[in-house]
């Protein structure tokens, strides 16, 4: 019996965002998507007032520093979206799937929660559609010098590790969403 590899990393994250992950995301109010839920968070914050380690283009920027402080701050709903949409998959789809160019220095943050959430769509959306067009000899390849240090692992472990990111993060931002519902 043949086994479809490509079919079937896709559908692990696939099913997982489209049943799970998303649905959840429906209704995400502004309010929720900046929530700070302890002092000192990282997120998306205007420019103005933002401190000078942040990153992007535009009126809005990123917390970011690299390499980041020890402990990691916590983070809010808005940041770990920014890090899903650029980190996770638009660096990614640029890198193997000719998507567009993707980094922290150079992206236009999103403001609000909708725009964020259209952002996250087009993002997964896109790294989706370039796995699934790896066939076989795609999948074992070389990740190439995009991944640094794992350049000589097999285009199939990054989509297993995408795949872990993408549950993890979301996972994190559900939760925060759960935490911000009941806040008290």
């Amino acid at each position: 019996m043949s086994i479809d590899w490509t079919t079937q990393l896709a559908d692990q994250l696939d099913w997982h965002w489209r049943e799970h992950v998303r649905p959840h995301l429906d209704g995400l109010t502004d309010d929720e998507y900046r929530w700070e839920p302890v002092a000192g968070c990282w997120s998306v914050r205007p420019r103005a007032g933002a401190d000078a380690s942040a990153a992007g283009t535009g009126e809005y920027v990123i917390d970011y520093a690299y390499p980041e402080p020890s402990p990691p701050p916590v983070t809010t709903i808005a940041w770990r979206m920014a890090h899903l949409i650029v980190g996770v998959f638009g660096a990614r789809t640029a890198s193997h799937f000719g998507g567009p160019p993707c980094d922290y220095d150079t992206f236009g943050y999103a403001g609000t929660a909708a725009r964020a959430l259209r952002q996250l769509d087009d993002a997964y959306d896109g790294w989706v559609a370039g796995i699934r067009k790896l066939d076989a000899d795609g999948l074992a390849r070389p990740c190439g010098p995009a991944e640094g240090p794992f350049a000589q692992y097999p285009m199939a472990a990054l989509v297993l590790h995408i795949s872990r990111e993408a549950i993890h993060h979301a996972a994190e931002i559900l939760l925060l969403r759960d935490l911000y519902r009941n806040r008290g």
